[in-house]
């Protein structure tokens, strides 16, 4: 696949402006594989991490149509010089994405790995057969949302009620809004101006939101990037029609739809609901020895007050 989205400079400048940096190979001028990465500074030491609300970052590489053997001589080569190229760092962690299934020359320099999932509907085409494939349950919840409490779809409001909403779920959890209100209204800016966003909002009778999904996309897929509901509104079906209405509308634009899997367990059973194929991908992260003896310590001081 091309550059997916998180990778592009635009989003990068938007969600880590003057943060961002990233390591290139070329072959005869032009650019086969690129790393791009934020570099944070906490305490003394050097974190290569990925921007907030960027699903994943990892490498990219110029698709081959080598013989299998050969493509995997190549993305050993191309990992390896990417890897040689980046600074100095005590600690690196990225999601790759899941078409990245090959992540040994990482592990051959000393990278560590975690097994993560997402859900991605992988033929936007059929309406019909992605309704027949999703669970009964959330049939029934988009038509309850439709018939019983009337509910209706707007793509017209504005960022800041889209963050009230979003604010309403993390209240109900119990915590803050994990980024601040401009820093998202800078991402939509940079999506709007690329024409890569839309949010869906259900709306009743009454002019009260119920519900919101936030969606980005890029020319192989669109991606579920926030939601939010009224915790006094959950049980209309809002949230599974929002997100029906996201897929629909992404059979427009792309050609995928990925639901940004979740580890958490309520939240990957609703997305697999809608019929959606599981696909791993990778958490790849490395410390330095610096990290490895300061976490050490904390680890035995940690130990020695719990006695």
């Amino acid at each position: 696949m091309d550059n997916s989205l998180f990778q592009q400079p635009w989003w990068l400048d938007a969600v880590a402006p003057n943060q961002w940096n990233e390591v290139t190979v070329e072959r005869g001028g032009e650019v086969v594989a690129r790393l791009p990465y934020v570099i944070k500074k906490r305490k003394g030491l050097t974190i290569l991490s990925m921007p907030q609300l960027t699903q994943t970052l990892g490498p990219w590489l110029r698709p081959s149509k080598a013989k299998y053997a050969k493509q995997l001589f190549e993305q050993k080569d191309l990992m390896t010089e990417l890897i040689q190229k980046l600074p100095p760092f005590d600690y690196f962690s990225h999601n790759f994405h899941y078409s990245i299934t090959n992540w040994l020359p990482f592990y051959w320099q000393g990278f560590e790995e975690t097994t993560r999932y997402t859900y991605v509907l992988e033929n936007l085409s059929d309406y019909q057969k992605m309704w027949d494939g999703m669970l009964p349950n959330i049939r029934r919840e988009i038509k309850k949302a439709q018939n019983r409490f009337g509910l209706e779809i707007r793509t017209d409001l504005g960022v800041d009620v889209f963050l009230d909403m979003n604010e309403l779920t993390f209240t109900r959890q119990g915590v803050k809004l994990p980024y601040s209100r401009d820093f998202v209204r800078r991402l939509n800016h940079a999506c709007e101006t690329h024409n890569a966003r839309r949010v869906f909002f259900a709306q009743d009778k009454d002019s009260r939101i119920h519900a919101a999904v936030y969606t980005v996309w890029d020319e192989d897929s669109a991606y579920y990037l926030m939601g939010g509901s009224d915790p006094d509104l959950r049980n209309s079906g809002a949230n599974s029609l929002c997100m029906w209405e996201a897929i629909k509308f992404a059979s427009t634009v792309t050609k995928k739809f990925d639901f940004e899997g979740s580890m958490i367990e309520p939240v990957e059973r609703f997305f697999r609901a809608f019929g959606a194929k599981q696909m791993p991908y990778f958490q790849v992260t490395r410390m330095s020895r610096r990290m490895k003896f300061l976490m050490a310590g904390r680890d035995m001081a940690k130990a020695v007050f719990r006695r």
